[in-house]
């Protein structure tokens, strides 16, 4: 292991709904062909990853998605100057669009990505997803984009409660009534703005695959789970890796018809029928992706090799029933270091 990669990420809100980015980040430490000196990207001052002193080397705040792609590329830059970064892996659904505007800029930077194309990104939206499902043979409950409450009155009989309620990028809640619709409406609404989608209930198990695309169709890797434990937020808690040929199958399709490019989570509900349907796709590694890397498949490692250039062979194998559990942790934390975060922008 004598190569050293200077390694941006972001995702360090390990709250209740946890960001990906401190799992990517022990996976990223834990890589057998590269050391990764690790520089975390946080947007508010209180997100835990901020205080990891043995994750992170050392902490910059960025500005938020709504600053616009100018004033990104400019923190960059001044981050980059500092640290010299080989590569940036972002975590968050909302900010993904920013840092693939940004890819050819920041390539010119001697910064590497490995995200999502635009239109792999685009199609796979929430309010594309009937579209997408027919397009790739995949099954997908119905939808509908709104965009505004007085459209729940108006649903017609492809509607029939319980249903719903999601945001563009994150959050979902079940309806059961118009009333609980319009409440969730207006929460999603103020947090994520317009357009809301409208989902059709699939009673069955919650199961989930992460896994990692070349951009070629070929998968590099694959690991599916259940979730055994799922907050108020809908987030797992617990799980366990399963082996499932179903879900691997399905995963494989996904990546061969659209050539995904980086990492993602499928979420998928399997019915009383035994199918899977496939309620989300995350375009990039969700929170529980150290569960990957410990049942042997480190796909942070590998999303890095892949970001610089270098081969990567396809994972084959991981282990079955090993599990995930999520707790809270207390850090004891000096004031100093959150006046520093707060008032210089870096730690």
């Amino acid at each position: 292991m004598d190569k050293t990669y200077t390694i941006a990420l972001s995702g360090l809100n390990a709250i209740d709904n946890p960001g990906p980015g401190v799992a990517v980040a022990r996976g990223l430490k834990e890589a057998k062909s590269f050391k990764a000196r690790l520089i975390g990207l946080s947007y508010e001052s209180l997100e835990p990853g901020v205080y990891m002193r043995d994750l992170f080397d050392k902490i910059y705040q960025i500005p938020y998605p709504a600053a616009g792609t100018e004033v990104l590329k400019a923190r960059i830059n001044y981050i980059n100057e500092k640290e010299n970064l080989d590569i940036i892996i972002p975590n968050f659904d909302a900010e993904l669009h920013s840092f693939m505007k940004l890819e050819k800029e920041l390539k010119s930077m001697g910064i590497n990505t490995f995200l999502p194309t635009f239109d792999q990104f685009e199609e796979r939206h929430k309010v594309n997803l009937p579209e997408f499902g027919k397009k790739y043979d995949i099954l997908v409950p119905g939808s509908k984009a709104i965009y505004d409450a007085s459209e729940l009155y108006h649903l017609g009989d492809d509607f029939v409660f319980p249903y719903l309620i999601k945001g563009k990028f994150y959050d979902a809640h079940i309806a059961y009534n118009v009333e609980q619709a319009n409440n969730f409406f207006n929460k999603v609404n103020a947090k994520w703005g317009m357009p809301i989608v409208v989902q059709k209930f699939v009673k069955g198990d919650e199961y989930n695959v992460t896994g990692l695309g070349d951009g070629h169709g070929n998968t590099i890797a694959a690991v599916a789970m259940r979730k055994q434990y799922i907050t108020d937020k809908g987030k797992a808690w617990g799980g366990i890796s399963i082996d499932n040929k179903e879900m691997i199958k399905l995963t494989k399709h996904f990546i061969s018809q659209t050539k995904w490019r980086g990492g993602f989570e499928l979420e998928l509900i399997k019915s009383a029928d035994g199918k899977f349907h496939l309620l989300e796709i995350n375009p990039r590694m969700p929170a529980w992706i150290y569960l990957a890397v410990g049942v042997g498949q480190n796909i942070p490692e590998a999303l890095a090799n892949l970001a610089m250039g270098n081969e990567v062979e396809p994972f084959t194998k991981y282990d079955i029933g090993k599990m995930f559990i999520r707790y809270a942790y207390d850090m004891i934390v000096n004031l100093e270091d959150f006046e520093k975060i707060s008032s210089e922008g870096e730690l």
